[in-house]
């Protein structure tokens, strides 16, 4: 039998990233956290934690992270059906989820505070780029994630969201500097882009499709949805803009295409844990649905 207190105090340390404010907020003393996960760590026979700043679990102490994540959200389904079970007042139980930045800063956000406004949950969320998401899900750090990948990961059950429509867009001021002679594989090695961050590769991907090899992109690194859309309207460079985040410049005429007709269109998946709770498929529900509206059919 695993011990459920020292489980709590390894999820606490991971989730707080410090012994110190895993015993605030578990109310115990950092030495009876550290016991806790030492003994926790006898039993397993390996590390479950990186001390750091902040500490970090190992693969194994990941696997438990998860194991505990999922044992809670069952627990909390189960006294909804057996108040007797129930502590005094509300609880509300931690729910890990992973998502890129674009479908949190656009469709996304919407269903999960309508979910959230109903669950006794509260909700975990990392950001990461579509295409690594499912990382998080195979460490065992959350229990469902939006992600580019529609092969499953183990122990987890993969459902199609839709595409998000991507467009390559500029100021018309940047465009009439940097494209005057025509957007191509010397006018893009010179001009500047904007990524999201060292994992954002949907520029280079359109600039493959375009010109049909690679090419060197100058780039600034902007890692934040709305600060990327600004930073296009101002001049700073051009990026692949997800289509409902700048419809409105589009038709304001503060952003332009660089290629009309040439939209990268990405595949989006909503894998989750299969744990068989009520709290992860309302959660499910609510995702497909609103991706059902917001997204484009595959």
């Amino acid at each position: 039998m695993l011990d459920y207190a020292a489980l709590s105090a390894l999820a606490a340390v991971v989730r707080e990233g410090s012994f110190e404010r895993a015993a605030q907020a578990l109310h115990v003393t950092p030495s009876a956290v550290s016991q806790r996960i030492r003994q926790l760590e006898e039993r397993v026979g390996s590390a479950l934690v990186v001390r750091g700043q902040p500490c970090r679990p190992t693969d194994t102490g990941r696997r438990l992270c998860q194991h505990v994540d999922r044992v809670r959200v069952l627990e909390q389904e189960l006294q909804g059906t057996l108040p007797a079970l129930a502590p005094q007042g509300l609880t509300r139980v931690p729910l890990p989820v992973a998502v890129n930045a674009d479908s949190l800063a656009t469709w996304f956000t919407p269903a999960l505070a309508a979910y959230a406004a109903e669950a006794p949950v509260l909700v975990e969320v990392a950001v990461d780029d579509q295409d690594h998401t499912a990382g998080w899900l195979r460490s065992g750090a959350v229990l469902a994630a939006v992600t580019g990948s529609a092969r499953p990961a183990t122990g987890c059950n993969s459902r199609p969201l839709g595409a998000m429509r991507y467009l390559a867009a500029a100021s018309p001021a940047f465009v009439a500097r940097h494209f005057a002679g025509g957007v191509g594989a010397g006018s893009l090695a010179q001009a500047p882009s904007l990524v999201f961050n060292t994992k954002d590769d949907l520029q280079a991907r359109w600039v493959q499709r375009l010109c049909h090899r690679h090419v060197e992109l100058p780039r600034h690194t902007l890692p934040s949805s709305q600060a990327f859309v600004t930073a296009a309207v101002a001049g700073m460079g051009w990026g692949l803009q997800p289509l409902s985040l700048v419809a409105e410049h589009l038709r304001a005429g503060t952003l332009v295409e660089l290629v009309p007709g040439t939209a990268l269109d990405v595949p989006l998946h909503w894998q989750h844990a299969r744990a068989a709770s009520a709290w992860l498929d309302g959660l499910s529900r609510a995702v497909l649905a609103a991706a059902g509206r917001a997204l484009l059919p595959v």
